[in-house]
């Protein structure tokens, strides 16, 4: 007969590994109210990064709001300060201002590998300290912000997150941040994801010392194309698809530049560009105010512009 029981010490290194991480974790992940002037605007999740009260959540969560508190694990209720917000990443940052608090250390999400054992910490539908463990099923997913802008290397873990969990700390074994948890996927069994720490703390870095996050923009509305067979003979082309320019705004650096409705895009700064994500990619923070060359398809002309991105108008962002 087939022993099925699991081995003790299997269980033993597992629960061991997990109230490791979460006794290290604990006291720094807190809960989140937000209010829309004399109203509850919602709830939710987030952490302390460092030890003079800055904290670390989603930008859903504080998104609306007039106003802060913070529920320390001590059930301390202190006000917050919005220090700055990123829809695109989903990434914001509130400040308290208390005694000396512990802090999460930040780890590095480059390192994960699929199958490692991941810990969610939060305080899901109004419970407080709230723990799933699961693993990393799947690194390098693609998500929609709510903004339409793709963030990139985003952490698929089966750790359950619940409505107010987000914003809350994906850690691993050792307690040290590896993700931020910002969605689950409705009525799916396990579909959970986390924003990677490596984004999470540059853009927190650069909410911190500006309050916002400086993008690239040229005024132009784009839309994927494909590239027709005579098309990519005629140009000597290796790629099938091209970015078509729907709609230049006026003024803007797309305009200066010569840029047309109707133009198919297929490079940006020598890279070639086969897909609207690319093009918001490649307006980083860096190009604002440096001329970069735009290669694009008008009729039968192969059109070399030169385009001087400019910071993003902050009603955009």
């Amino acid at each position: 007969m087939i022993d099925t029981q699991p081995e003790p010490d299997l269980l033993d290194a597992y629960s061991q590994a997990v109230m490791a991480a979460v006794e290290k974790a604990a006291p720094a992940v807190i809960k989140i109210e937000t209010r829309r002037g004399a109203t509850h605007g919602g709830s939710g999740s987030g952490f302390i990064f460092t030890p003079d009260g800055f904290i670390m959540t989603n930008s859903h969560v504080v998104a609306g709001g007039t106003s802060w508190r913070v529920i320390l694990p001590d059930g301390e209720e202190v006000p917050a300060s919005l220090v700055g917000s990123d829809p695109d990443t989903d990434i914001a940052v509130l400040r308290i201002h208390t005694e000396v608090l512990p802090a999460l250390e930040i780890g590095d999400s480059s390192r994960l590998r699929v199958g490692q054992l991941v810990i969610a910490l939060g305080n899901p539908l109004g419970f407080d300290a709230t723990v799933t463990a699961g693993v990393i099923s799947a690194l390098g997913r693609g998500m929609r912000s709510v903004g339409g802008r793709l963030v990139e290397q985003v952490i698929q873990t089966d750790a359950a997150l619940n409505p107010g969990n987000s914003g809350g700390p994906l850690v691993d074994t050792h307690g040290r941040v590896v993700g931020v948890n910002t969605a689950m996927i409705a009525g799916a069994q396990g579909l959970c994801f986390a924003v990677p720490s490596a984004l999470a703390i540059d853009i927190a870095s650069r909410l911190i010392h500006s309050g916002h996050i400086q993008r690239g923009w040229l005024g132009l509305g784009c839309a994927p194309a494909r590239l027709t067979r005579r098309q990519i003979r005629y140009f000597a082309l290796t790629e099938n698809s091209a970015v078509r320019v729907t709609d230049v705004q006026s003024p803007s650096p797309a305009e200066a530049g010569g840029l047309s409705q109707g133009d198919l895009i297929i490079s940006i700064a020598g890279s070639l560009v086969t897909h609207p994500d690319a093009v918001h990619r490649l307006l980083s923070h860096e190009r604002i105010g440096t001329p970069i060359a735009i290669e694009v398809l008008r009729g039968y002309q192969r059109v070399q512009l030169t385009v001087t991105p400019r910071e993003r108008p902050a009603q955009l962002n």
